[in-house]
């Protein structure tokens, strides 16, 4: 006889198990937030460097394995190596069966996107591209006002100074890429790059393109002695501020003028109003991965998908075309 004080039987999931396959910087900071994640068993690592394979493994209380072996024990996988080995890794998670998040860009070419793309919607798999910014709570609550606004321009800035690793993908396919997947975002159209320059041997540029009818305007920079993540909305409604680092957003809306009378004389004033939404506290990363985690749950679309990967990248070759053709034309004066 059952005990009218028990609990009724109810069926629990079996949590996903995880694994990271590349854990440079960022993919050693995968392996830590799946290793905090609800419902996710951090099963296991990979990287060509066995001694940093090892290390990370024992830092986060898993194992380091070779890929076959972790391809055979998860049920999805974080790529995070080198831009030029996306294709082939990404490619062998999906031949064994494993849904891939992959680091941004999506691959080192849009054609290679595709590819990728067209393999994980013929396997079945859930395919998710990592721009984080998505799920930064400033961008989260910025993307719940922009649609009652009438956007004329806006201003992204990702500056900073030097890094202390090897950065492969030059200042606009590593930076700037999270700002232009922000935008794109934003909007419904299609984006048309108008101009880019860049200096400092490529660790500064500058692009402008529009969306929909607003101007928007794009600088990235590892030669800024200051650490900088801002993105400005010009509206007709509104100026709204976005600081990725503080994770805040302002709404500056119109003044109205006023005259008031002091000691006998009229003056003139402005009177600022500035709103405050409530931005949610929280790591983007871990928004992103539970995220993830979540549509492999489902079977269902990532929140960031292959296809908005490939567009980033599409928006960034076109950049670096406009950037190439500066250069030239500068040798030919």
């Amino acid at each position: 006889m059952t005990s009218t004080n028990e609990a009724p039987d109810t069926e629990i999931e079996p949590p996903l198990r995880a694994g990271v396959i590349g854990v440079g910087a960022m993919g050693e900071n995968h392996a830590r937030v799946y290793g905090e994640c609800r419902g996710i068993d951090l099963v296991g690592i990979t990287d060509l460097d066995d001694e940093l394979a090892e290390t990370v493994a024992r830092r986060y209380g898993t194992a380091a394995v070779p890929l076959d072996d972790l391809l055979a024990s998860c049920d999805l996988v974080t790529v995070a190596v080198p831009t030029g080995a996306h294709l082939e890794t990404v490619s062998a998670c999906f031949e064994a069966g494993v849904n891939v998040l992959v680091e941004k860009p999506i691959a080192t070419t849009a054609a290679e996107g595709r590819k990728l793309a067209a393999m994980a919607e013929e396997a079945g798999l859930v395919f998710g591209v990592g721009h984080i910014e998505r799920f930064n709570p400033a961008v989260e609550t910025l993307a719940s006002i922009v649609d009652d606004l009438e956007i004329i321009a806006i201003e992204a800035e990702r500056l900073g100074p030097p890094i202390d690793r090897t950065a492969t993908d030059g200042v606009v396919r590593d930076l700037m890429i999270h700002d232009i997947d922000v935008v794109h975002s934003l909007f419904d159209g299609d984006s048309e790059v108008c101009a880019a320059m860049s200096t400092a041997d490529g660790q500064y540029a500058t692009a402008t393109m529009t969306c929909d009818g607003a101007i928007v305007t794009l600088r990235a920079s590892r030669r800024t002695q200051k650490k900088v993540r801002k993105l400005t909305v010009t509206a007709r409604e509104c100026l709204v501020e976005v600081d990725y680092l503080q994770q805040s957003v302002l709404i500056h809306r119109n003044s109205y003028p006023e005259y008031v009378t002091v000691e006998g004389r009229n003056r003139h004033r402005h009177e600022s109003v500035v709103e405050r939404p409530r931005v949610d506290n929280g790591e983007p990363l871990k928004r992103e991965l539970e995220a993830f985690a979540a549509a492999v749950r489902e079977s269902d679309q990532p929140p960031v998908t292959a296809e908005d990967g490939i567009a980033a990248l599409e928006t960034v070759d076109r950049i670096r075309e406009y950037i190439a053709d500066a250069e030239e034309a500068l040798i030919a004066q």
